[in-house]
C-alpha cells in the first residue's frame, strides 16, 4: 500500500496481519487538517523505486491526485496494468474553498478534464454505485467502468440497541462537517421537529464547518438539543449507531455513503437527501424516506414521520439490514480479486457498464 505520509517524511511500516504501508512525502494544506498532498515531481523517484522493488502484477489506485497520478504514469511506462477506483467529485473539494459560481463551475470543468487524463489510462475503472458509474460516463470517460461497492464488515454493526434514558428521540449524523454534507439543513429542521416531539440530534465527526454549525445551533435556539461529539473512536461510533432512532444523511455529493451503509447495518431507518447515490440505498417507505435536497420542511416532515411511528421504524430498520447485506465486504474483495486477474491477463477493451447493463461482467452483481 502506497499513500501520503502524515508528515513530510518517507516511512515504511508492516501492519500486523495486514499490508506493508509505504508513505511518501506530503504537505499539509490550508483547506482541511487531514487533507495532505504529494507533489508528483517530489515523489516520482521514490514511487518508481517502490514499484520496481514490489514488482506488482496490477496497480490499483484510489485517486487521480499525487500518488495515484504518479503511480499510474509509472505503471503505464513499465507495462503494469492499472485498475482505478473513483471516489472523486469536484464539489467535494470546492467546499473547502468557497468560490463565486462561475469560477467554481470553471474549476469543476478543469478538474474533470484532469481526472479523465489520468483515469483514462486505466485498464479497468470502478466506482461504488451505478449512479457513480453514470457520472463518469456523463463526464466522457471511456473503457470498462464497473460499479463495485466499497463494502462493509457487516458483523461489526450487528449489536443490540443501546439502553438510554427515556429522553426523547435521537437523530444521528456521522461524517465530515464540510459544506457538501449540508448538516445545516438538519439543524434547521430541528425547531420544526420540536413542535411535534422531543428530539436530540447527535453529530459525530469534525470538519471545516463545525464552528459555523455550533453557532447555527445556538442561533436557532436548539443548542441544548444538539450534541457535537467530534472525532471519536470506532467503539463510540458503534455506540452512537446503536442508540439512535433514525440516521440522517442530508449530503448531496455522496458516491455511496459508507456512514449510511453503517447505519443500515446497525438496523436503523434512514432519512436521506434524494441526490446522487443515496437513492440506491434508501427505498422510500421500505427502509427509510428521501427528501428533496435542501428542503428543511420536507426533512422535518420525513424525520417526524419515521420517529412518530415505532412499528414502521422497526420494520424499516429490519429492511435496512436486508438491503445492505448486498454490500458485504467479502463480496467486494472477491470482485476485486477477479478484476485484478482480468486486468493482468487481458488487453484493454472498451465496454461500459451502465445502470441498465447489469450482467456483462462476471464479477459484477449490480451493487
Amino acid at each position: 500500500m502506497i499513500c501520503p505520509a502524515t508528515q513530510n517524511a518517507v516511512s515504511e511500516r508492516v501492519m500486523r496481519g495486514g499490508p506493508t504501508v509505504h508513505r511518501l512525502a506530503s504537505y499539509g494544506t490550508p483547506f482541511h487538517p487531514s487533507f495532505r498532498v504529494c507533489v508528483p515531481w517530489r515523489i516520482r523517484g521514490a514511487a518508481a523505486r517502490l514499484l520496481d522493488r514490489i514488482a506488482p502484477d496490477v496497480v490499483h489506485v484510489q485517486s487521480h491526485f499525487g500518488v495515484g497520478r504518479t503511480l499510474t504514469a509509472i505503471a503505464r511506462r513499465t507495462g503494469v496494468p492499472v485498475l482505478a477506483t473513483n471516489h472523486f467529485m469536484p464539489e467535494n473539494l470546492i467546499g473547502y474553498a468557497p468560490l463565486p459560481g462561475r469560477l467554481a463551475t470553471a474549476i469543476c470543468r478543469l478538474a474533470w478534464r484532469d481526472f479523465l487524463r489520468v483515469f483514462g489510462r486505466a485498464r479497468i475503472v470502478t466506482a461504488p454505485t451505478p449512479r457513480a458509474v453514470r457520472l463518469l460516463c456523463e463526464q466522457g470517460l471511456d473503457g470498462t467502468i464497473l460499479p463495485v461497492s466499497c463494502g462493509l464488515d457487516l458483523r461489526r454493526f450487528a449489536q443490540s440497541p443501546a439502553r438510554r434514558a427515556d429522553d426523547g428521540s435521537r437523530v444521528l449524523f456521522v461524517g465530515r462537517l464540510d459544506a457538501e454534507k449540508n448538516v445545516d439543513v438538519l439543524l434547521r429542521a430541528l425547531p420544526l421537529l420540536h413542535e411535534r416531539l422531543p428530539v436530540t440530534v447527535e453529530i459525530v465527526g469534525d470538519g471545516s464547518r463545525r464552528g459555523e454549525l455550533e453557532g447555527l445551533a445556538r442561533a436557532l435556539g436548539v443548542a441544548d438539543s444538539v450534541v457535537f461529539h467530534g472525532l471519536v473512536d470506532d467503539q463510540e461510533v458503534l455506540d452512537a449507531y446503536a442508540r439512535c432512532d433514525v440516521f440522517c444523511m442530508p449530503g448531496t455529493a455522496e458516491l455511496q455513503s459508507l456512514a449510511t451503509m453503517e447505519a443500515m447495518a446497525a438496523g436503523k431507518p434512514v432519512v436521506a437527501a434524494d441526490a446522487m447515490a443515496l437513492p440506491h440505498l434508501v427505498r422510500p417507505g421500505v427502509n427509510g424516506l428521501l427528501f428533496p435536497p435542501g428542503d428543511v420542511s420536507a426533512l422535518a416532515a420525513a424525520l417526524g414521520s419515521v420517529l412518530g411511528d415505532p412499528v414502521a421504524r422497526t420494520r424499516m430498520g429490519d429492511a435496512s439490514r436486508e438491503t445492505v447485506a448486498r454490500h458485504d465486504i467479502a463480496d467486494t474483495l472477491d470482485t476485486f480479486e477477479t478484476l485484478y486477474q482480468e486486468a493482468a491477463e487481458t488487453p484493454r477493451h472498451f465496454r461500459i457498464a451502465r445502470d441498465g447493463d447489469r450482467h456483462e461482467h462476471p464479477a459484477h452483481s449490480g451493487r
